[in-house]
């Protein structure tokens, strides 16, 4: 309701909500590849992978929205607006990746409680990235 009042549309935040059943997708996919077990630090970190597909959603759907308000047509402003903004996003995403490498490999003491975590926000945003 917050992001229907803000962009003043239902479109817009239905649009950017699409990218989380995505990026779950990437979760499950990457916990079978890893032999690891749905837990609760793997759904704390579907969480904070929510979290930020959401995020990288809105950084793309007002950008769009300033460039038609310039006057753009609506494939040239998402054209547009996702080159843009292909840079920023990929920067979160990877960071965020490279990030939990070294906790998903479980380096160091203590990673095991927080493996599954790492491995669940990988595959989640790894995923999200391809699709979009």
């Amino acid at each position: 309701m917050i992001m229907a009042s803000q962009f003043e549309s239902l479109v817009d935040p239905l649009i950017i909500m699409f990218t989380v059943p995505l990026s779950i997708i990437g979760v499950f996919i990457f916990l079978a590849m890893t032999g690891t077990k749905l837990s609760v630090m793997a759904l704390v970190g579907i969480v904070m992978l929510v979290g930020i597909a959401v995020n990288n959603g809105i950084v793309l759907v007002d950008y769009i929205n300033q460039q038609r308000d310039k006057g753009m047509e609506l494939y040239e402003a998402v054209e547009f607006g996702c080159k843009a903004r292909l840079r920023p996003v990929l920067m979160t995403a990877l960071t965020t990746i490279l990030g939990m490498v070294p906790l998903a490999v479980e380096m160091g003491s203590g990673s095991e409680t927080w493996s599954p975590l790492a491995r669940a926000v990988i595959g989640g945003l790894t995923v999200t990235r391809c699709l979009r």
